[in-house]
Order: C-alpha cells, then structure tokens, then sequence
C-alpha cells in the first residue's frame, strides 16, 4: 500500500493589517489615563486609612484644610515620593511573578488552539492558571497554619502596601514599554509570518503615547530556550499571562491579607470580611478554573497588550478591587444573618446570569450539538457565524455583563453605609492605648465614595465595553447585524437597556 504523503506545512502571509479610530478620547484621554489612574490608586491607598480615618477628616473641612495637616493624617512618607518605593520590596514582588511564571511553564496543563487570526493562523495556549493558584494558595495555608495572622506574607504585604503598588505600577510600565518598542519587529505586510505576530486593529495609530497605551501588538509572545517542555510551555503569551496570573491572584491574596490585619487587631474576623474575600475569592477560582474561555473574549482576539491591560491586570484590579476588604479589615463591621441573606441573594443571581450565559455560548461556538444548547435558536450569517436569539442570549445582546454588575454589589454591599474616624481607645487584645477606628455621624457615608467605587466604575467600563462590542458587531455582519438586533432589542438590562 502506498504511504500517503506528509501534508506541506502552511506558508502564512503577514496581511495587511486593519485599522480602527481612536477610543478613550484618543491622546488626550490616553494621557489621562497613563498619568492620571496611578495617581488615583495610591490616593485612594491614602484617603482612606487606619490614621486619621476614611476618609481623610480634613478633606470634609476644605475650607481649612493644610498640606502639612493632610500629609500628617494619611500618614505620607517623611522621605516623600520616594518613600513610595522600596528596592527589597520590588524585588520580592518580582519573585512572585517568576513563581508565577515558573508554574505556567512547569506544571501540565490543557494545551488549546485560539480562533483564526487575520493571517489564517491559530496561536496555541498552554492553561493550567487554576492548579498553580492552588499550589500557591496551598503555600500560603500552610505558612498561615504555621505562623497564624502573624505569617510574614500577610504582615509583608500590609506594611509595606504602598511599596507594593509602586512594584507592580514599575513591573506593568517596563513590560508595556517592552512589547511596544518590540512591537516595531511584527512582519510587514506581504511577508512570511511563521509567528502568527500581528499588529492589533487599533494600536497603530502613529501617535506613539496612545499606541503605546491601547497596545500595538495584538498578542505580544517570548519564547524561553527551556529544554524538555513542550512548544506551548515554552512560549509566554504575555496577554494571557498578565491578565491571568500574577494580578488576579494577587486580588485574593491581598484580601486575605487583610483578613488577617482584622483579625491581628481585634482579634475576630467579621462576617462582612468574610464574604467579600470568599465572593471574590470565589469569581477569581471560578475564571482561572474556566481559563480557556478567554480565548473568545475581546481581550484576546481584538485588543493590543499596552499600558492600559498591563497596568489594569496587576495594579488597577488587585489593588483598587480589593479596597472593600481594607477597609473592613480597619472597621470591623457585623452584617448579621439579614445582611448575610441580602448579600448572599444578590450573588447568587448574579452569578447565575454571568456563568449561565458565558457556559451557553462557550459551549455553543464549541459544539452546537451538545444536548445543553441544541434547543437554542439562531441566526446565520453571511460569514457563517451563528447569533443566538433565544437562551439568555435572546433576554439581551450582552446579558453575562448584566450578572457581571449584578456580582459587583455583592462585594460593595458589606461595606455597608461607609465611613470612619481614629480614635484613641484601649484595645481589647492587648488591654492598652491603641487607635479605633469609629464611625461618627459627621464620618458616616462619606466612605462610599471608595467602598462603592467599584460598581460605579466597573457598571461604566461594562457600558464602554458593550458599546464597543456592538461596534464590532456591525461591522463584521453589516445587515445580519441589525436582523439579530431586531430580534434581541435589549443591549444588557432585558427591556430597559
């Protein structure tokens, strides 16, 4: 019998690649936002403390309010600026990334080919995020077991906190530097690409300081020269790295943390801290345990890796996601099983909506056979994709960010109505004069501001991204587009919005 013949392998063609308008108010919104969100994490670090109280007492008196009054109750560093960063500090920070990374390239894992690119090319991934959180989750009990709150990861991280945004703020800016000068290499049009590198729609604008913010380089990768891992292992997709790894574990961890601040200074640990770390805790497993899915997010297939994912993944989520759990760890509030039951009731619908709808379309644009989505309605259209319009994809176009919201108040909510003074009292662990943190009638509300920043903002980023999805909707199915719409009239909220 005649040996078939070795099929050749593909020769890929870097195409000319497609160009988008500006977002986020162009240069002028990018500068605002490279320069301005840094500013905005560490103020919010300041403004609410266990100092003076959250938020700051003078900022409720402008009209006397001193620099020196407000420098001394938001406890900024004697050194100024630079007591903002610490070599040791960086350098352990560092550590934790490599661990990371040394867990991504080592540990097995589900190996996955991404969706076509421009060139024709599928990239290939390598997921295990979920069993290297375990590991270092596992480290992180045993040293817990071992040393109790006092364990030096915990004690590390809440001393040194301010530091540590500085380390993740200069580790997120180094490497949003280096994929956007390395991104100059990517083929030009016409020539081979056997590295499947393309420049992302809307990161080439010619204005360097809002391509090096929005990203050039759609999925920026390095290859290691490590022997006896497979291919996968080897190559980091730096995108999926840092929006994976290091940072949104490092929400968990700070809130645990925290956790552990509470209960060195009361002595107990309160229900509402209890939740929060487990309701966020709980949404950070649940995406790194379901990873693969990002292969379908805009994310992954639309936008370039810059200084806006770089600086969102590590510093802007660990460290302003997890303010609810900072500030519960300073003011020990007790929700009670009334507001145990609210909480936990909002969670459950909006964890319900999100991972209902997420698992119907995964498993839709995977298998359409499978008996779990095979009664779901559809559209086809000229390019062959399939719209669904009944399921949840039929309530509304963007139904998942609906539960998505819906979760954010879970983590707002035991915060309850926000707002605290400092006082001198006698601390009921060790019996002396100690600082309390008290929440007076002049204080009381004003801490929402930074409790509830969260669902404000992230119900504004979930309209953003919703308008922008619609965006490339229209363009990619053009008439098939408004037909599905006409069907599925809601944009997120099922007949209101």
């Amino acid at each position: 019998m005649a040996s078939k013949k070795a099929s050749k392998p593909q020769i890929l063609v870097q195409p000319v690649p497609e160009k988008r308008g500006y977002e986020f108010g162009g240069p002028l919104g990018a500068f605002g936002i490279v320069f301005g969100l840094p500013i905005l994490v560490y103020t919010f670090t300041f403004v609410c403390n266990d100092i003076s109280g959250c938020p700051a007492p003078s900022l409720l008196h402008p009209s006397t309010l001193t620099l020196n009054q407000l420098k001394y109750e938001v406890g900024w560093p004697e050194e100024g600026i630079a007591g903002l960063f610490d070599l040791q500090v960086t350098l352990w920070t560092l550590s934790y990334y490599a661990f990371s990374l040394f867990m991504q390239i080592f540990l097995p894992g589900q190996e996955a080919e991404g969706v076509p690119l421009a060139c024709g090319g599928r990239l290939t991934y390598k997921f295990n995020a979920f069993p290297s959180a375990i590991v270092i989750l596992l480290s992180l009990a045993i040293g817990t077991f071992m040393q109790g709150a006092d364990f030096v990861v915990w004690t590390f991280l809440w001393d040194n906190y301010t530091q540590v945004i500085t380390a993740n703020l200069l580790i997120s800016s180094t490497i949003a530097l280096f994929v956007y000068f390395r991104s100059f290499t990517v083929p030009q049009p016409g020539a081979l690409n056997a590295n499947l590198r393309e420049l992302a729609p809307g990161g080439h604008t010619g204005n360097p300081l809002y391509d090096f913010f929005i990203g050039r380089e759609l999925n920026p990768r390095i290859r290691l020269p490590i022997p006896f891992v497979s291919e996968a292992s080897r190559t980091v997709d730096i995108k999926v790295f840092m929006e994976m790894r290091p940072g949104l574990l490092g929400w968990t961890i700070l809130n645990l943390s925290n956790v552990a601040h509470q209960y060195r200074t009361h002595g107990y640990i309160t229900d509402s801290i209890l939740l929060v770390t487990a309701f966020q805790g709980f949404y950070i497993l649940d995406a790194l345990y379901m990873e693969p899915a990002i292969m379908t997010t805009m994310d992954v297939i639309m936008d370039g890796f810059g200084f806006m994912l770089s600086f969102g993944d590590v510093v802007w989520v660990p460290h302003v996601y997890s303010i609810q759990s900072r500030y519960l760890s300073v003011f020990p509030l007790q929700l009670g099983w009334t507001g145990v039951a609210l909480v936990l009731s909002v969670t459950a619908i909006g964890y319900s909506i999100f991972r209902g709808a997420n698992n119907q379309k995964n498993r839709f644009r995977t298998d359409p056979n499978d008996p779990r989505v095979k009664h779901i309605k559809f559209i086809e259209t000229a390019s062959g994709s399939r719209l669904m319009t009944s399921g949840w994809w039929g309530l509304a176009r963007h139904i998942n960010y609906l539960g998505d919201w819906t979760m954010s108040w879970a983590y707002c909510l035991p915060t309850g109505i926000a707002g605290y003074a400092i006082f001198e009292g006698i601390n009921p662990i060790t019996g002396k004069l100690d600082k309390q943190a008290v929440q007076t009638p002049e204080m009381r509300g004003w801490g929402m501001i930074l409790t509830y920043f969260y669902m404000l903002y992230f119900g504004v980023l979930l309209i953003h991204r919703e308008m922008r999805d619609e965006e490339k909707c229209k363009k990619k199915y053009g008439a098939d587009w408004d037909r599905y719409t006409s069907l599925v009239r809601s944009r997120i909220v099922p007949g209101i919005y």
